[in-house]
């Protein structure tokens, strides 16, 4: 599967349990939206990233990718310490410039 270059970086760093955030891949001015909530800026990405990661040590691996206009979206197989694991995620990126600007996280 051919993932856009900062789309494959994030895939990377979320395949593992204890990933490094992958903050190379975000704008600086990026937006994640997860569970609800929206995390803006570097600081507060990478801040959600370890949370997250620490929280529920999950892993993220791609099984499916689709172009939608300026929006790649990427279906993915998610399991970690969480009810519902393994469960299936979608991921709508948003890249400008190289850079991941908007992430959307939803079943």
């Amino acid at each position: 599967m051919t993932l856009p270059p900062p789309i494959r970086t994030y895939f990377d760093a979320d395949g593992t349990p204890d990933g490094v955030a992958p903050m190379s891949a975000f704008a600086r001015d990026a937006a994640v939206h997860d569970e609800g909530r929206t995390h803006r800026g570097s600081k507060a990405i990478e801040t959600w990233w370890r949370s997250a990661k620490a929280e529920t040590r999950h892993t993220a691996v791609p099984t499916t990718v689709t172009e939608r206009g300026d929006v790649t979206e990427v279906r993915a197989t998610v399991s970690g310490d969480f009810p519902g694991s393994p469960a299936e995620l979608t991921f709508l990126f948003r890249v400008d410039d190289g850079r991941i600007v908007d992430l959307r996280i939803g079943a």
